[in-house]
């Protein structure tokens, strides 16, 4: 493939990737999305595969190695469950991080390349720069994989001075930064660069260890972003149009991504960087307050919450994390469509941050072929509640907890919540009464118009299922 016939193929690539995040934007063409997403990687490794900058020897040792990561790319599509999904991303996001440093350290030892004066200095700038973002990328990354999946609690670690040693960290940094510029050879400049490399990848495994397990979402959002920049700047290493711009598209969402969930979840960036949301570090309610949980949960039958249902002539349905575990959004729209048969109103409210990552349920409902016109984002529906005759969460614990707005000394103060309380009725559905993922007891459970439906999502549904059928 000669250079021009590449260039116009990564030009088509860029194009189709711009599309697909667009596509990606709303959920009626997100499948387009997807597709306009494929085409263009498909096409952009096939350029760079068969174009001018590898040889015809190296091309049997690049299509092997294809072979070998899409089966397991194809394996893990297979098996991973839905649960697992952030998990896996979080997981994709460390090998675009371990990418960036092997690349940055393959491109410093590579006597092919002779630069000299300010471009050599620019092209060292890149690969420290490429291999800092990498190293944080990784670790981080491994870390938020292991609290994802649970090997690693969700209580954050806050070391104490956690932020002057972040601070000692970044001078440190620069400080070999320098030195790493300076070095004359190869050998002298592997030093600062292996030193920098140890203390990034410490301080990704910091940044992450003191994030609490509600802003998990947040960090899945901020590690996507990283990941974009790390193949930016590999781009940049290796001197690939298209690696950056793609890097850059990456890196770009993921931050207006974090941005907004960050807005969701009335947090500013930084506050999250600093760790302890989720820790159940606030300071306690003091005996008598508002959001004291007062009084005893009432427990309702399946049986009980037909009726309701059935009765009911607006019905809003609040899913959560615990939908997902328990796979049960099939028979949540099994439910959803029995109940429009008999003319029911229903609709879906989805909290930004609901499950473990952006978009968790919209991804689970899509599954399940709920229509997506019936789904509506919280700043859509949070006003209809006192008008609902019945609110149902499914699985969901901090993002309907009423502390967050009664609260100020809660730790989930001033997040913005779906308001399922001001319905003439809500059911809870969960297993106990145990806290949610932030570690925050919820006075939901306890209000007068609440009831509690206990045991597993999926098998509870079912039992509502036939009982409305009945």
């Amino acid at each position: 493939m000669s250079q021009s016939l590449a260039t116009v193929a990564y030009l088509g690539a860029a194009i189709l990737f711009i599309l697909s995040l667009g596509g990606l934007s709303n959920p009626e063409t997100s499948r387009r999305g997807n597709l306009f997403g494929m085409v263009g990687m498909a096409l952009a490794v096939l350029a760079t595969v068969f174009g001018p900058r590898v040889s015809p020897a190296g091309v049997a040792w690049i299509i092997g190695a294809l072979v070998i990561g899409g089966g397991i790319g194809l394996y893990a599509a297979k098996v991973v469950k839905m649960t697992q999904m952030p998990e896996l991303v979080a997981l994709m996001h460390s090998l675009v991080g371990l990418a960036a440093c092997l690349v940055g350290f393959a491109s410093y030892v590579d006597t092919s390349i002779q630069l000299q004066g300010a471009e050599k200095i620019i092209h060292e700038v890149e690969i420290y720069v490429g291999i800092l973002i990498g190293a944080v990328t990784f670790s981080g990354s491994l870390i938020a994989f292991g609290k994802l999946n649970g090997k690693i609690g969700g209580k954050p670690l806050l070391l104490p001075g956690r932020h002057w040693l972040n601070l000692a960290a970044l001078l440190i940094v620069i400080w070999f930064g320098r030195e790493f510029l300076r070095a004359e050879t190869v050998e002298q400049g592997m030093v600062p660069l292996m030193v920098m490399t140890v203390i990034a990848l410490l301080f990704g495994i910091h940044m992450v260890m003191a994030i609490g397990g509600a802003d998990m979402p947040v960090v899945v959002s901020m590690l996507n972003s990283y990941s974009g920049w790390a193949a930016a700047a590999t781009g940049f290493m290796l001197s690939n149009d298209l690696l950056i711009v793609t890097g850059a598209l990456v890196g770009s969402s993921g931050a207006i991504l974090s941005y907004i969930m960050c807005n969701a979840m009335n947090r500013n960036f930084i506050s999250v960087i600093a760790g302890g949301f989720g820790s159940g570090a606030g300071t306690p309610a003091k005996k008598g307050e508002a959001a004291e949980p007062q009084g005893e949960a009432v427990p309702v039958s399946s049986a009980e919450t037909a009726e309701l249902l059935r009765d009911a002539k607006s019905v809003i349905i609040v899913p959560g994390y615990g939908m997902a575990v328990a796979q049960a959004q099939h028979t949540v729209y099994e439910i959803t469509k029995t109940l429009r048969e008999k003319g029911v109103d229903v609709r879906f409210a989805i909290h930004p941050v609901a499950g473990r990552m952006p978009g968790h349920m919209n991804v689970l409902l899509a599954e399940a072929k709920v229509p997506y016109d019936i789904v509506m984002e919280m700043d859509e529906i949070n006003e209809d509640f006192p008008d609902a005759d019945v609110a149902m969460v499914i699985g969901a614990n901090d993002i309907v907890n009423p502390s967050a707005l009664d609260d100020p000394s809660s730790p989930i103060a001033g997040m913005p919540v779906l308001e399922v309380w001001k319905a003439k009725t809500s059911i809870v559905m969960k297993r106990s009464m145990a806290s949610g993922y932030a570690g925050v007891d919820n006075p939901l459970f306890y209000k007068d118009n609440n009831r509690m439906l206990f045991g597993d999502a999926k098998k509870m549904l079912d039992e509502v299922l036939t009982a409305l059928k009945s």
